[in-house]
């Protein structure tokens, strides 16, 4: 196959690509694909393994001269970053840039996910994340920065740290160390990306930036700032994919339908997604008739939520079918709470029945929460303190909701299970964002009087509730 004939998102592996006249390379695996546009995957080139970047349709030639330029720079900077082995562009074809393959090779994101959930940075995330900062210090005493700065972009090899995509690196003046403005902004890409409670550490983990690069001062309440700038910006990205095709998600939107599902996951739910009533009514019913249907369903063995949003009658479909439903309003929901860090079932995909855009029955399909409801699991501890760790995780999750500004609508211990070592919230048909505070306090004031509500006023829980869930002020009694 020729360049110019690579459009599809997925292609027949192993593949022979023709690059030029006598050169080819066999790709085996794809590792990310923007269709008609970049295709990134290992392949076998003149007897080696390699990283290809294939670099196809309309920008080709720009994305190519700028992945060149990356890598020439990283390179010519003395950071540790794998060596560019073959590049080329052949007009009306495309380009390839070759890279050799770091076998065995693990990103610090890769790494970061693998430590436990902590109320505080442990010593174990506090060193991955030193690590990375060191490293971009290096960056900015040189000079350079990386547009998309994460921590997928840096790979760890038999305890060398070596940066990849050069697609994204910029430069001020090579050699040069960046500009105070330069590199608060960087950081501040980097930072947000993370977990909001890595911002209690934020002093000391910058120690290991300033020990890589002391050049500047930098402020933290100008730091905390940008980093606030860049989350805002990143959920509004985020939430403008989840109703569009794109490399996270398939959609199908139209006057007789919508349909949107996890890229992932697509094939898997296709049986579900062709007929969703047929697997609600073989499934496990939790809850059924009026305006919702709940079934725990079972594709090839993984269990999944379906619940179908339904119309009772004319009167209210008259009510519902002009507004997003209630299916959209959880997928929403449900993704920015994914987005944010605070768990919740993974939202896989949500259909609506339309016809000429006037909404019907919707429906929302999610991971399957096998844990246990509050109520059920805090039942032995009404007169006795619950375990602390327990304790400690639905004070994160209380403290997670003030600081985002998140109202939950209906707090009752049904709705918030013990899953893989937090508490997730499920039920998102009525969560909203707030844009004021006032607003927000009056709903987080019903939402925490709710679930206390879930236990009798003079139980030692509800009392160590009490004082431990955080307070909004204003909404809530004081503590005595």
């Amino acid at each position: 196959m020729k360049l110019v004939q690579l459009r599809e998102r997925q292609l027949p592996l192993p593949l022979q690509i023709e690059l030029a006249e006598g050169a080819s390379l066999r790709l085996q695996r794809l590792l990310r694909v923007l269709p008609g546009q970049r295709y990134v995957g290992v392949a076998e080139w003149q007897g080696r393994t390699v990283l290809a970047k294939l670099l196809v349709g309309g920008k080709a030639e720009r994305h190519y001269q700028r992945e060149l330029q990356g890598a020439q720079l990283l390179a010519g900077q003395g950071l540790v970053t794998p060596p560019l082995l073959a590049q080329g562009f052949v007009p009306g074809q495309g380009g390839w840039l070759l890279f050799d393959y770091l076998e065995g090779a693990q990103s610090l994101w890769d790494v970061w996910r693998t430590l436990e959930p902590a109320p505080s940075l442990s010593a174990a995330g506090e060193a991955v994340l030193g690590e990375a900062l060191a490293l971009i210090g290096q960056m900015h005493a040189r000079g350079l920065w990386q547009a998309d700065l994460h921590l997928d972009n840096l790979l760890r090899q038999q305890g060398r740290l070596f940066v990849i995509d050069g697609g994204g690196v910029l430069a001020q003046t090579p050699g040069q160390p960046l500009s105070r403005d330069k590199v608060l902004a960087n950081l501040g890409v980097f930072f947000a990306q993370l977990p909001a409670e890595v911002e209690t550490a934020l002093e000391e983990l910058l120690v290991h930036y300033l020990l890589a690069n002391g050049e500047h001062a930098l402020p933290l309440e100008a730091l905390q700032a940008e980093i606030a700038r860049v989350r805002r910006w990143r959920l509004r990205d985020y939430l403008k994919k989840i109703g569009r095709d794109c490399s996270l998600f398939s959609a199908r939107v139209g006057a007789f339908g919508l349909r949107v599902v996890r890229r992932e996951a697509e094939k898997a739910l296709q049986p579900l997604l062709d007929d969703p009533d047929a697997c609600i009514e073989q499934g496990h019913i939790h809850k059924t008739g009026g305006a919702a249907t709940v079934a725990r369903v079972e594709l090839d063995g993984r269990p999944l939520l379906v619940k179908r949003y339904n119309i009772k009658n004319f009167a209210h479909w008259c009510k519902r079918f002009w507004r997003p439903s209630r299916a959209w309003h959880s997928w929403r929901e449900g993704n920015r709470l994914q987005h944010l860090g605070i768990a919740t079932p993974l939202p896989l995909a949500v259909l609506e029945r339309r016809w000429c855009w006037l909404r019907g029955r919707a429906y929302l399909v999610t991971e399957y929460l096998a844990g246990q409801d509050i109520i059920e699991r805090f039942q032995p501890y009404l007169h006795s303190p619950p375990p602390e760790t327990e304790v400690l995780a639905l004070e994160r999750l209380f403290a997670a909701l003030v600081r985002e500004r998140i109202s939950h609508g209906d707090l009752k211990g049904y709705n918030v299970f013990w899953d893989a070592g937090c508490w997730s919230l499920i039920d998102l048909d009525a969560m909203q964002r707030h844009r004021s505070q006032r607003s927000f306090a009056r709903a987080y004031g019903r939402d925490r009087a709710r679930f206390l509500r879930n236990w009798p006023a003079d139980s030692a829980l509800y009392q160590l509730l009490d004082q431990r869930l955080p307070q909004v002020p204003g909404t809530c009694p004081e503590r005595g």
